[in-house]
């Protein structure tokens, strides 16, 4: 067997038989897919609880038709005084108190949970509009709101979970599995030896690259199969997620080589891996959508590879698009590996003397 084959192999066995990086790589994010696609399973808004305070009439007389409405999505609750029900807002057991003063409607919120504070004014405020109509005479308006989603409506929640664990999934082992693999060789001399063996760096990198290659591909096919067990459908050009894949992790294992060229030790390489990788999932939409990030993060987010890779994975699993979309994503992450990896050579040191 050739150099390059004997090296493959053995870095492939290490992984398999590194029990950590088997369940960072690969069980690790597929507790996220499963976490995720449950939390978000239901799709719709969960109910919130409001507390009516003394008597309401603005609700309390509206017509049956418009109270099931409005009971979709807050439950009310009362026999409350003001102070107990405003203690309770402010202890988050209820997202808001209302109160009608003549004709006002007072809602007291609390900013502490700004998705329900932003859902109790939105609901209050549709609820004055509609009054404000009726008063002014206006039984039948004119225009109508007619929500449609654009993707297919038989999609379901995994859809969207799904690409954004995958290409978490994907950083983390390259990142981790390169770094730590460096290190590891490193402090127990291999490193030195092997620059002594007849076997040129272009084999020993190439090995290690390949094996990333082979794990992320293993990856991918464990987490779509498992996420189409819990609902993923296939469409558009799906079929792009394999070179996306695989350009990120050419990105994914530039930043590990620069970490394990920086790193002594395999604890500070955890923690300098974990440094990087956790933020950048955060700020890449691999957790919550970047798009509600403040506008310096956006900006951010824009020099990170892992925003590239699920925006790219969305574009062809979600969205529908066709390949070209995978193209732009794809030369981002290439010239992303490029750089990095080129630093990463400079730093690079075959002993920890």
């Amino acid at each position: 067997m050739s150099a390059f084959g004997s090296l493959s192999r053995a870095m492939f066995k290490g992984f398999v038989r590194d029990k950590m990086s088997v369940f960072f790589a690969i069980l690790f994010p597929m507790f996220f897919i499963v976490i995720f696609g449950i939390v978000f399973a239901g799709g719709g808004t969960s109910k919130q609880k409001v507390i009516e305070v003394g008597s309401v009439p603005l609700i309390q007389e509206l017509p049956q038709q418009a109270r099931d409405g409005l009971a979709q999505v807050v439950e009310f609750e009362s026999g409350q005084t003001l102070d107990a029900a405003l203690e309770s807002v402010r202890k988050g057991d209820v997202a808001a108190a209302v109160e009608q003063q003549g004709d006002t409607l007072v809602v007291h919120y609390s900013n502490a949970d700004q998705t329900a504070a932003a859902t109790v004014q939105g609901v209050f405020s549709a609820l004055i509009d509609n009054a404000n109509l009726a008063a002014a005479g206006v039984t039948t308006p004119q225009f109508t709101l007619q929500p449609q989603q654009v993707e297919d409506q038989s999609l379901k929640t995994m859809q969207y979970v799904a690409p954004q664990m995958i290409a978490y999934g994907v950083s983390i082992g390259a990142v981790f599995g390169a770094a730590l693999t460096l290190i590891t060789w490193r402090e127990k001399k291999l490193l030195r030896r092997l620059r002594l063996a007849p076997v040129s760096t272009s084999t020993v990198v190439g090995s290690r690259v390949a094996v990333s290659l082979g794990v992320a591909l293993l990856q991918l096919v464990i987490f779509v199969g498992f996420s189409m067990l819990l609902g993923l459908k296939l469409v558009g050009a799906w079929y792009m997620t394999i070179p996306l894949v695989l350009a990120g992790t050419l990105s994914f294992l530039a930043i590990g080589l620069l970490v394990g060229a920086v790193a002594k030790t395999a604890e500070g390489g955890s923690g300098l891996a974990n440094l990087i990788t956790l933020p950048m999932a955060f700020l890449s939409g691999a957790f919550i959508p970047v798009e509600v990030a403040p506008q310096w993060m956006q900006v951010v987010s824009k020099f990170l590879p892992l925003g590239y890779l699920v925006d790219g994975m969305k574009d062809v699993m979600v969205r529908g698009q066709g390949p070209s979309a995978a193209l732009i994503p794809i030369l981002v992450l290439l010239a992303f590996a490029a750089v990095i990896t080129v630093i990463a050579t400079r730093l690079f040191k075959w002993d920890s003397a």
